[in-house]
């Protein structure tokens, strides 16, 4: 009888599976060490949940976090979905399951080593992502140690992020329905709540064999039906749709290659479409023998609760986000640009005709521009995003109380430009409060 795992080790203890998992262990009784880059606020629930760089750490270090903890189960939860900057596949992927496996041969201790990757085979992996898991997956057989390699289909989980996000947006959106090549690909589904009982089932039962399971319901299932169970979920199911062209997916995803480079993570790139029209398709039949869990349908897994009124915000929002934030770095630097090089004597006689110190009306002029677009790119990076759309808030109230003392004839010009800037200000606040993604 294999002995119990009772401290365990979660490596990405603030994503989607990474931060369930914890959780669900520990309501079933089990020390969780959980370890993240960086962790949500909200997510703090622990003491035991521990931010630290990860990708730096080496194997040494990696031994003695733990052997410090006792730990007698890692879960390796890390993954990104494209190469970009602070995120790198192979470096992720396997450099860094090489330095674990060395770790965890290097500890006195006998550990078992639970990696989470993905269905399919090495036939069909023709993306970075999916090369380099798979590369993980042959280091972790080689490496004669305890292992369970887990491959989850689409996860159904009640936090949503990247595509189980846009799924969801787009099943809420009443007018677009998915090509039809997509729609028809098969896209096995997995309740996260079965990720977690298998997980716990190897605590249990685990042993020094190496194993790989496919983690999925066993029926067949295509995207468009996982997304037409969300619109049932959401009300949208009887309305009327028109059907996207297969190109409009190509822009979206060159689009969310190019906002990537400027630190954000939209859902719609190149490798998430790429993996989409592979499709998500496995034979979950070894895991269900052998662990006697009966996997949730797709129709369990979506409808066993009414959509909240948060659920449909949320999806409702989710594809608005990049529109806002768009439109409001276009606002900020557009209009700057053309204060100070398309309508500069405009901009400048307007300062000229309420009496303003000649020789501070070109300063003002370009100052006030070149902080306008600045706002623009200080939104447009995600790391200074929030500090543009405050300094961006505070801008715009200056400009209205300063036009209040200086200009007042400006708030009722028939165009009404400073009257438009209150909802400029509302619009701001709106991306301030939809900035976190998780």
């Amino acid at each position: 009888m294999p002995q119990r795992c009772q401290n365990i080790l979660v490596l990405g203890g603030s994503g989607l599976i990474g931060r369930y998992i914890a959780e669900d262990l520990r309501l079933r009784g089990f020390t969780v060490t959980a370890v993240a880059r960086r962790y949500a606020t909200s997510q703090r629930i622990s003491a035991d949940d521990l931010e630290m760089p990860i990708m730096t750490l080496t194997a040494d270090q990696l031994a003695r976090l733990m052997t410090e903890r006792g730990i007698q189960m890692v879960v390796n939860c890390l993954g990104v979905l494209q190469d970009g900057p602070g995120m790198d596949t192979a470096a992720v992927h396997r450099d860094f399951t090489a330095r674990l496996l060395a770790a965890i041969a290097a500890t006195t201790q006998p550990i078992q080593f639970v990696h989470i990757s993905i269905p399919g085979g090495a036939d069909s992996d023709h993306t970075a992502f999916s090369k380099t898991k798979r590369d993980a997956e042959r280091l972790i057989a080689g490496a004669g140690v305890g292992s369970t390699i887990l491959r989850p289909g689409f996860v159904v989980a009640p936090a949503t992020y990247g595509g189980s996000a846009l799924i969801r947006a787009l099943a809420a959106l009443p007018i677009a329905d998915l090509p039809s090549d997509l729609a028809s690909r098969q896209f096995q589904p997995v309740a996260v709540d079965d990720i977690a009982a298998t997980i716990a089932w190897l605590c249990e039962h685990g042993g020094n064999s190496h194993r790989a399971w496919d983690l999925m319901q066993p029926e067949p299932v295509t995207l468009g039906m996982v997304v037409d169970r969300y619109r049932t979920f959401f009300g949208t199911d009887r309305s009327t749709r028109i059907r996207l062209p297969a190109f409009l997916l190509d822009l979206g995803a060159m689009l969310g290659d190019a906002t990537a480079r400027l630190g954000w993570t939209p859902p719609v790139r190149k490798t998430a479409i790429a993996e989409l029209r592979r499709g998500v398709s496995g034979d979950p039949a070894p895991w269900i023998a052998a662990t006697g869990i009966a996997p949730q349908t797709l129709a369990q897994m979506i409808n066993r609760r009414s959509a909240t009124i948060q659920d449909k915000w949320f999806a409702r929002l989710f594809l608005l986000k990049p529109v806002i934030f768009v439109s409001l770095v276009l606002f900020w630097i557009v209009s700057g640009f053309i204060a100070l090089f398309v309508s500069y004597d405009a901009a400048a006689g307007i300062l000229t005709a309420h009496n303003f110190p000649p020789a501070l009306v070109a300063p003002v002029t370009v100052g006030t521009s070149l902080m306008d677009m600045a706002t623009g790119v200080l939104i447009a990076f995600r790391r200074t995003s929030a500090i543009g759309l405050v300094w961006g808030i505070l801008a715009s109230l200056g400009y209205m109380f300063g036009a209040a003392l200086l200009t007042p004839d400006l708030w009722i010009e028939p165009l009404g430009a400073l009257v438009k800037t209150g909802p400029a200000i509302v619009l701001m606040l709106v991306a301030l409060a939809m900035l976190d993604n998780r």
